[in-house]
C-alpha cells in the first residue's frame, strides 16, 4: 500500500514514509492508493472478534509490511485496550461513548496508535524525532500522554490561549520532560498554519527530524476506523444500518468513519455536526467552498474555520458532488441550541452531555424527526468533565475519572508565543 499527496504532486510514500513525513512537500495529505475491501470471512466472525483482532484486520491492508504483524497486533491491542460501549439514550438514539481511555477523549485511539507505530520507526533510524501537534482540545492531552517519556522523541504541543478548557490544558501542560507546550496568541487556525509551516520547512527539514502528530497524519486518521466497527459489533438492528452523527470540526474524525464505511461498514448516513464554524454546512447547500477565520463556541474542540481533512473526505467520493451529498449531510448548531439540548438531555434522560456530543445528538434527532423509519448514534467524544461550560449548564459533570483530581496539584508549564512562525522555528532548533 502506497500513500499519494491529494495535491498530487509530491512523490508517493509508504506507510512508513507517510507517518515519519507527517505531510507531503506539496503541503497535500497523504491518502492511500487504494481503500481495502474487508472479506466476507471477516463479517462472518465479526460479531464474536475481540477488539485487537478486529483493530489488525482493518489496518493491516494500509500498514503494507512496513510493521510486523506480531508488533502491529500488539500495537492495536494497545491502542484499543479500553472499552467504547453503545449507550442507548432514548428509543432511536444511542450514543458511543469514546471517552473512557487515558486522557477521557477519542484522540487516545490514534494518540496511542501513532505513538506505538512511530517508537517502531524510530528504532530504526538514530536521529530524535520531534513531532508538532496544533489542538484545539483534546489533541494536545492525547498526543502528551501517548508520546509521554518516550525515548527519542519530543513533542512540541501548540495550542491557542484561553480558548481550551482548564482540565484539557492541564493535561497537555502538566507533563513536563520531552512534552512541551506552547500557548500561541491566537485561533486554533494559527497553530495549524504553524504547525503546517513547520512541516513544509525545508531549511528546517535539514536540521530536524519533523513530523506531526495532528489527524493530518496517517497513523493518527486511519486507527479512528476502529470504533465504529465496535459499534456496529453493540448495535441491535441486523435489519437496518445506523445514521452516524459525528461532531466535527476538522474533520478526521469523520473521514475515518466514511473510510470504513466504503471498506465494508454498513451505514446509511453520514451527519457532520458541526457548531456556528459552518464552513462544511454552507459548501453542502452552495457546492462552493469558502474557508473564514474560526469562531468561538462553548464546543471549543471544534471551532475550526479551514478543515484540513474534509479534501480527504472529497478524495473518497472522487470529488463528486452529488455522490458525496447523498451519503453526507451537514449542520450548523448554535450554541444556544447546544445549551437547551444539554438541558433537555439531561432533565429528560439523565445523561450528561459534553457540548460537543450535544451538537451530535441535537443535529441526529433533527434528521430522525424528519425521518421516522430510522435509528443512530452519535459520537460522544470526550469526557463533560474537560469542559468548564458543563457544570454551570447542568449543575454537575456525572461521575468523574479519579485521575482529573490529580491533575490539579501538577504545576502548568507553558510557554507563550505570538503567531510568528520565525518564533515557533527557533523553539523548533533549540529541541536538537
Amino acid at each position: 500500500m502506497n500513500f499519494f499527496s491529494t495535491n498530487k504532486q509530491s512523490v508517493k510514500a509508504t506507510f512508513r514514509e507517510a507517518v515519519l513525513n507527517g505531510q507531503p512537500t506539496d503541503k497535500g495529505l497523504y491518502f492511500p492508493e487504494q481503500i481495502p475491501t474487508l472479506s466476507a470471512d471477516f463479517w462472518r466472525g465479526f460479531k464474536n472478534n475481540t477488539s485487537e483482532q478486529i483493530a489488525f484486520e482493518v489496518i493491516k491492508p494500509y500498514i503494507g509490511g512496513t510493521i510486523p504483524d506480531e508488533t502491529l497486533f500488539r500495537i492495536c491491542a494497545e491502542t484499543a485496550n479500553f472499552d467504547f460501549p453503545l449507550i442507548k439514550i432514548t428509543e432511536n438514539i444511542s450514543t458511543l461513548e469514546l471517552f473512557h481511555g487515558a486522557t477521557l477523549a477519542f484522540k487516545d485511539v490514534g494518540a496511542r496508535f501513532m505513538s506505538r507505530c512511530l517508537q517502531y520507526f524510530s528504532g530504526e533510524k538514530s536521529e530524535k524525532t520531534i513531532v508538532i501537534v496544533a489542538t484545539s482540545g483534546d489533541t494536545g492531552g492525547a498526543v502528551a500522554n501517548g508520546f509521554y517519556d518516550m525515548a527519542g522523541v519530543e513533542v512540541v504541543i501548540l495550542y491557542p490561549q484561553g480558548k481550551v478548557s482548564r482540565v484539557q490544558e492541564l493535561q497537555l501542560t502538566t507533563l513536563g520532560k520531552n512534552i512541551s507546550a506552547l500557548e500561541v496568541k491566537g485561533t486554533f487556525d494559527d497553530c495549524q498554519t504553524l504547525a503546517k509551516t513547520a512541516l513544509a520547512d525545508e531549511d528546517l527539514k535539514r536540521k530536524v527530524f519533523l513530523t506531526s502528530a495532528n489527524s493530518i497524519n496517517v497513523a493518527r486518521w486511519l486507527p479512528q476506523q476502529f470504533y465504529y466497527f465496535y459499534a456496529l459489533q453493540q448495535w441491535q438492528d441486523d435489519k437496518n444500518a445506523p445514521v452516524i452523527s459525528v461532531p466535527s470540526g476538522n474533520f478526521g474524525n469523520l473521514c475515518a468513519g466514511i473510510l470504513a464505511h466504503v471498506s465494508g461498514l454498513p451505514v446509511s448516513k453520514f451527519i457532520a455536526a458541526t457548531n456556528a464554524n459552518d464552513v462544511i454546512p454552507n459548501y453542502l447547500q452552495s457546492g462552493k467552498m469558502e474557508t473564514k477565520s474560526s469562531v468561538a463556541t462553548i464546543s471549543n474542540a471544534m471551532d475550526v474555520g479551514n478543515p484540513s481533512n474534509f479534501v480527504r473526505i472529497l478524495e473518497i467520493f472522487d470529488n463528486n458532488f452529488l455522490n458525496l451529498k447523498a451519503k453526507l449531510e451537514a449542520v450548523s448548531v448554535s450554541d444556544k441550541s447546544t445549551v437547551r439540548t444539554m438541558r433537555e438531555v439531561y432533565e429528560r434522560y439523565n445523561y450528561v452531555l459534553d457540548p460537543h456530543g450535544a451538537v451530535g445528538f441535537f443535529a441526529l434527532e433533527n434528521y430522525l424527526q424528519k425521518n421516522l423509519d430510522q435509528k443512530g448514534f452519535f459520537l460522544e467524544t470526550a469526557h463533560p468533565v474537560k469542559f468548564d461550560s458543563v457544570e454551570s449548564i447542568i449543575g454537575n459533570y456525572g461521575a468523574i475519572p479519579a485521575a482529573i483530581e490529580d491533575l490539579f496539584s501538577r504545576p502548568k508549564q507553558s510557554v507563550e508565543l505570538e503567531a510568528n512562525y520565525e518564533d515557533l522555528k527557533e523553539i523548533l532548533l533549540q529541541k536538537i
